[in-house]
């Protein structure tokens, strides 16, 4: 699918990665949406937890009933709001409070529920029925509002990162490779020790975010690929001022976690991509030291592109915003990726930016509608002015 109306030589392969973040993941949906404005829908969907649930929303629909689909879905697994008194921060904050507290205690619908005893005086049970919530409903849910049919046509490429927990490595479930079923998009979701292990394939996952919270490597090590945009959307940012208060501090806290190892991954990724640009470049030339390097098909010239977009929290979040599934939120959070999707469309950076011809990837990141370019991984100035907001 073209990224522009100008012409691309060859056709890039659009891959969109949906990281995990709970409730944060209603951020997808407006980045989302702006790709579908614009008539770019994605060859390759990868999601880890919430993203998972995301991504075969959208491979599990045609694309024309995407948004709609994963609007809906959002819909059914969020209560009505809470009462919001003025449209103020610190209102909006109690309101965001009070809604975290409902989903702690009640749940969400079609989603989680409590168990009715707490896991603490279960002294045990089986690996399944460890937890502090029951995520059965999901099944349904996700039967409901995705057409595993269509998932497992191939088309777009769905893969999803899930914990597998009898060896602690990251395993991605592939529509290219095996029959995907609503047991492997609960498995990459099932984050401990709110959520239960899920079996699937014979095997028991937990959240893939236990290891790796951006499912990049999926698609960085596919050959075939001479040209690829990815489109990492990532809801925790690992930047941000040293905390003053202690809800900052467990919000800085949560933030670093998970985002750390985006960023590392994003860069390990494009440095990886580059060292086999180089290489490429060498053999060609006929180095000695690398003449002896064995062909491997990776090591086609490639350019890739990654677009990493970043989700950041207004005033009124809370630490536990991932648990905090309230509609206002759930609508802010989702204009918020709208807007920073189509700051990266405008200023179309993968078409702008030359490539220098040491390198074969570029990073460009975007945040609150901000687009900058780093021309290698390591270097952390950014070239590109700032895309208008």
């Amino acid at each position: 699918m073209a990224l522009s109306s100008r012409q691309t030589n060859p056709t890039p392969t659009i891959a969109l990665m949906l990281q995990g973040g709970g409730a944060l993941g209603a951020y997808h949906i407006g980045a989302y949406q702006a790709l579908a404005e614009h008539q770019l829908h994605p060859d390759w969907v990868a999601g880890i937890s919430i993203g998972a649930i995301n991504a075969a929303v959208i491979v599990g629909n045609r694309p024309e009933d995407r948004v709609e689909r994963l609007t809906q879905l959002w819909e059914a697994i969020s209560w009505p709001d809470l009462p919001t008194g003025l449209a103020l921060t610190p209102w909006l904050t109690l309101h965001n409070i009070a809604s975290n507290a409902e989903a702690l205690l009640l749940g969400q619908p079609n989603f989680f529920s409590p168990r009715p005893i707490n896991p603490f005086l279960v002294p045990r049970a089986a690996p399944q029925e460890v937890s502090f919530y029951n995520t059965s409903q999901m099944l349904f849910t996700l039967r409901r509002f995705a057409d595993f049919s269509l998932i497992n046509g191939g088309t777009p490429r769905l893969s999803l990162g899930a914990t597998n927990i009898a060896t602690g490595d990251l395993e991605f479930f592939d529509n290219h490779q095996q029959t995907i079923g609503a047991e492997h998009v609960l498995a990459s979701s099932s984050l401990p020790p709110g959520f239960p292990a899920t079996p699937a394939g014979g095997k028991l996952y937990w959240d893939g975010g236990c290891v790796s919270n951006t499912p990049l490597d999926a698609v960085i090590d596919e050959p075939g690929h001479a040209r690829m945009v990815v489109f990492v959307i990532d809801l925790w940012d690992a930047a941000g001022p040293p905390p003053q208060t202690i809800n900052d501090v467990l919000w800085r806290a949560k933030q670093i976690q998970y985002a750390s190892r985006t960023a590392r991954q994003i860069d390990a990724a494009a440095t990886k991509v580059n060292l086999r640009h180089a290489v490429r470049l060498l053999k060609a030339a006929g180095v000695p030291d690398v003449a002896a390097v064995s062909d491997d098909p990776v090591l086609t010239a490639r350019r890739l592109d990654i677009v990493h977009i970043v989700y950041r929290p207004t005033a009124d979040q809370i630490p536990n915003s991932d648990a905090e599934f309230s509609r206002r939120s759930i609508a802010a959070r989702r204009a918020a990726g709208y807007r920073d999707m189509s700051a990266a469309l405008a200023a179309e950076p993968w078409l702008r930016q030359e490539l220098p011809a040491h390198l074969g990837a570029l990073v460009h990141r975007v945040e609150r509608a901000q687009v900058a370019t780093r021309p290698e991984p390591n270097l952390r100035t950014m070239t590109d002015k700032p895309a208008a907001a």
